[in-house]
Protein backbone atom coordinates (compact mmCIF):
# COMPACT_ATOMS: atom_id res chain seq x y z
CA UNK A 1 0.00 0.00 0.00
CA UNK A 2 2.56 2.15 1.30
CA UNK A 3 4.62 1.75 -2.20
CA UNK A 4 1.48 1.97 -4.09
CA UNK A 5 0.91 5.43 -2.83
CA UNK A 6 4.88 6.51 -2.91
CA UNK A 7 4.79 5.97 -6.28
CA UNK A 8 1.86 7.28 -7.14
CA UNK A 9 3.34 10.73 -5.41
CA UNK A 10 6.43 10.04 -7.77
CA UNK A 11 3.83 10.29 -10.87
CA UNK A 12 2.22 13.58 -9.59
CA UNK A 13 5.42 15.25 -8.98
CA UNK A 14 6.79 14.48 -12.33
CA UNK A 15 3.75 15.83 -14.44
CA UNK A 16 3.94 19.43 -11.70
CA UNK A 17 0.86 18.33 -9.95
CA UNK A 18 2.50 19.74 -6.72
CA UNK A 19 -0.47 20.24 -4.41
CA UNK A 20 -2.04 16.22 -5.26
CA UNK A 21 1.66 15.35 -4.22
CA UNK A 22 1.82 17.07 -1.21
CA UNK A 23 -1.37 15.34 -0.55
CA UNK A 24 -0.35 11.91 -1.34
CA UNK A 25 2.79 12.21 0.69
CA UNK A 26 1.26 13.76 3.57
CA UNK A 27 -0.81 10.12 3.53
CA UNK A 28 2.13 7.94 4.36
CA UNK A 29 3.33 10.37 7.21
CA UNK A 30 5.39 13.00 5.36
CA UNK A 31 4.89 16.68 5.24
CA UNK A 32 5.37 19.74 3.54
CA UNK A 33 8.48 20.45 5.92
CA UNK A 34 10.13 17.33 5.70
CA UNK A 35 9.61 17.99 1.86
CA UNK A 36 10.93 21.16 2.47
CA UNK A 37 14.45 19.84 3.90
CA UNK A 38 14.92 16.98 1.88
CA UNK A 39 15.11 19.85 -1.02
CA UNK A 40 16.67 22.50 0.45
CA UNK A 41 19.64 19.10 1.16
CA UNK A 42 19.01 18.40 -2.67
CA UNK A 43 19.81 22.41 -3.55
CA UNK A 44 22.88 22.23 -1.59
CA UNK A 45 24.19 19.36 -3.44
CA UNK A 46 23.64 20.65 -6.72
CA UNK A 47 25.25 23.68 -5.83
CA UNK A 48 27.74 21.61 -4.49
CA UNK A 49 28.20 19.78 -7.82
CA UNK A 50 27.72 22.85 -9.92
CA UNK A 51 31.13 24.50 -8.53
CA UNK A 52 33.21 21.17 -8.81
CA UNK A 53 31.96 22.01 -12.62
CA UNK A 54 32.55 25.26 -12.65
CA UNK A 55 36.58 24.77 -11.30
CA UNK A 56 36.79 22.03 -13.58
CA UNK A 57 35.44 24.69 -16.69
CA UNK A 58 38.42 26.74 -15.06
CA UNK A 59 41.00 24.67 -15.09
CA UNK A 60 40.52 23.14 -18.83
CA UNK A 61 40.39 27.12 -19.82
CA UNK A 62 43.50 27.71 -17.65
CA UNK A 63 45.29 24.84 -19.81
CA UNK A 64 43.85 25.88 -23.55
CA UNK A 65 45.59 29.51 -22.46
CA UNK A 66 48.91 27.33 -22.33
CA UNK A 67 48.44 25.59 -25.58
CA UNK A 68 51.89 24.86 -27.02
CA UNK A 69 50.97 22.73 -30.43
CA UNK A 70 48.37 19.64 -30.79
CA UNK A 71 45.06 19.48 -32.35
CA UNK A 72 42.89 22.35 -32.08
CA UNK A 73 39.95 20.98 -32.91
CA UNK A 74 40.09 18.80 -30.30
CA UNK A 75 41.11 21.50 -27.69
CA UNK A 76 37.28 23.42 -29.17
CA UNK A 77 36.08 19.87 -28.34
CA UNK A 78 36.91 19.73 -25.03
CA UNK A 79 36.41 23.31 -23.69
CA UNK A 80 32.85 23.06 -25.37
CA UNK A 81 32.12 19.76 -23.50
CA UNK A 82 32.78 21.91 -19.86
CA UNK A 83 30.37 24.13 -20.84
CA UNK A 84 27.74 22.17 -22.13
CA UNK A 85 28.40 20.76 -18.60
CA UNK A 86 28.36 24.47 -16.72
CA UNK A 87 25.65 25.03 -18.57
CA UNK A 88 23.35 21.27 -17.42
CA UNK A 89 24.97 21.77 -13.79
CA UNK A 90 23.30 25.67 -13.67
CA UNK A 91 20.19 24.16 -14.87
CA UNK A 92 20.02 21.48 -11.87
CA UNK A 93 20.97 24.63 -9.36
CA UNK A 94 17.65 26.63 -10.79
CA UNK A 95 15.50 23.66 -10.90
CA UNK A 96 16.47 22.93 -7.08
CA UNK A 97 15.46 26.44 -6.01
CA UNK A 98 12.42 26.67 -7.80
CA UNK A 99 11.50 23.06 -6.40
CA UNK A 100 12.67 24.41 -2.73
CA UNK A 101 10.35 27.83 -3.49
CA UNK A 102 7.14 25.61 -4.46
CA UNK A 103 7.16 23.50 -0.97
CA UNK A 104 8.09 26.53 0.80
CA UNK A 105 5.57 28.47 -0.24
CA UNK A 106 2.78 25.77 0.13
CA UNK A 107 3.79 25.24 3.66
CA UNK A 108 3.66 28.92 4.66
CA UNK A 109 -0.02 28.85 3.36
CA UNK A 110 -0.57 26.07 4.90
CA UNK A 111 0.65 27.12 8.31
CA UNK A 112 -1.28 30.49 7.87
CA UNK A 113 -4.63 28.98 7.05
CA UNK A 114 -4.28 26.30 10.18
CA UNK A 115 -3.78 29.49 12.31
CA UNK A 116 -7.61 29.99 12.39
CA UNK A 117 -8.37 26.10 13.52
CA UNK A 118 -6.87 27.38 17.04
CA UNK A 119 -9.31 27.57 19.67
CA UNK A 120 -6.29 28.77 22.72
CA UNK A 121 -5.21 32.03 21.81
CA UNK A 122 -1.89 31.56 23.79
CA UNK A 123 -1.03 28.50 21.49
CA UNK A 124 -2.35 30.17 18.45
CA UNK A 125 0.03 33.21 18.89
CA UNK A 126 2.95 31.20 19.49
CA UNK A 127 2.85 29.40 16.07
CA UNK A 128 1.95 32.93 14.29
CA UNK A 129 5.43 33.78 16.15
CA UNK A 130 7.28 30.64 14.78
CA UNK A 131 5.88 31.17 11.19
CA UNK A 132 6.88 34.51 11.14
CA UNK A 133 10.19 33.66 12.33
CA UNK A 134 10.46 30.76 10.13
CA UNK A 135 9.37 32.50 6.93
CA UNK A 136 12.28 35.06 7.82
CA UNK A 137 14.81 32.53 8.09
CA UNK A 138 13.29 31.28 4.72
CA UNK A 139 13.47 34.61 2.98
CA UNK A 140 17.05 34.93 3.89
CA UNK A 141 17.87 31.41 2.58
CA UNK A 142 16.08 32.05 -0.52
CA UNK A 143 17.76 35.45 -1.42
CA UNK A 144 21.31 33.60 -0.66
CA UNK A 145 20.29 31.08 -3.40
CA UNK A 146 19.17 33.39 -6.10
CA UNK A 147 22.27 35.90 -5.26
CA UNK A 148 24.64 32.68 -6.42
CA UNK A 149 22.09 31.23 -8.93
CA UNK A 150 22.84 34.80 -10.50
CA UNK A 151 26.11 34.59 -10.52
CA UNK A 152 26.03 31.85 -13.11
CA UNK A 153 25.01 33.71 -15.84
CA UNK A 154 27.88 35.99 -15.91
CA UNK A 155 30.39 33.17 -16.09
CA UNK A 156 28.04 31.10 -18.41
CA UNK A 157 27.95 34.11 -20.56
CA UNK A 158 31.81 34.63 -21.13
CA UNK A 159 32.36 31.11 -21.32
CA UNK A 160 30.16 30.67 -24.26
CA UNK A 161 31.74 33.87 -26.09
CA UNK A 162 35.49 32.34 -25.86
CA UNK A 163 34.09 28.71 -26.87
CA UNK A 164 32.60 30.25 -29.86
CA UNK A 165 35.88 32.32 -30.40
CA UNK A 166 37.55 29.51 -30.13
CA UNK A 167 35.49 27.75 -33.17
CA UNK A 168 35.35 30.44 -35.66
CA UNK A 169 39.31 30.91 -35.28
CA UNK A 170 40.81 27.80 -34.97
CA UNK A 171 44.13 28.80 -34.52
CA UNK A 172 47.10 29.62 -32.34
CA UNK A 173 46.07 33.60 -32.55
CA UNK A 174 42.60 32.58 -30.87
CA UNK A 175 44.54 30.78 -28.44
CA UNK A 176 46.61 34.25 -27.49
CA UNK A 177 43.13 36.04 -27.60
CA UNK A 178 41.61 33.95 -25.18
CA UNK A 179 44.63 34.52 -22.68
CA UNK A 180 43.13 37.82 -22.39
CA UNK A 181 39.91 36.45 -21.28
CA UNK A 182 41.11 34.20 -18.27
CA UNK A 183 41.28 36.71 -15.99
CA UNK A 184 37.66 37.58 -16.26
CA UNK A 185 36.61 34.18 -16.66
CA UNK A 186 38.46 33.38 -13.12
CA UNK A 187 36.79 35.93 -11.39
CA UNK A 188 33.71 35.00 -12.35
CA UNK A 189 34.43 31.16 -10.91
CA UNK A 190 35.75 32.81 -7.71
CA UNK A 191 32.34 35.11 -7.34
CA UNK A 192 30.41 32.26 -8.08
CA UNK A 193 31.87 30.10 -5.72
CA UNK A 194 32.10 32.49 -3.05
CA UNK A 195 28.18 32.70 -3.35
CA UNK A 196 27.29 29.12 -3.17
CA UNK A 197 29.30 28.73 -0.22
CA UNK A 198 27.42 31.67 1.42
CA UNK A 199 24.12 29.57 0.24
CA UNK A 200 25.19 26.45 1.72
CA UNK A 201 25.85 27.69 4.97
CA UNK A 202 22.73 29.40 5.30
CA UNK A 203 20.84 26.15 4.20
CA UNK A 204 22.50 24.42 7.16
CA UNK A 205 21.56 27.02 9.00
CA UNK A 206 17.68 27.09 8.32
CA UNK A 207 17.31 23.40 8.00
CA UNK A 208 18.83 23.87 11.72
CA UNK A 209 16.12 26.36 12.58
CA UNK A 210 13.68 23.79 11.70
CA UNK A 211 14.34 21.06 13.58
CA UNK A 212 14.41 23.07 16.64
CA UNK A 213 10.95 24.66 15.61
Amino acid sequence: MIKSILLSATLLALTGCQSAYYSTMEKVGYHKRDILVDRVENAQDSQKDAQEQFKSALEQFQSIVAFDGGELEKVYNQLNDEYEASLEAAENVTNRIEKVNDVAEALFEEWQDELEQYSNTRLKQQSATQLRETRAQYDKLIRSMRKAESKMQPFLTSFKDNVLFLKHNLNASAIGALKGELVNIQKNVDNLVQEMERSIKESDKFIESLKKS
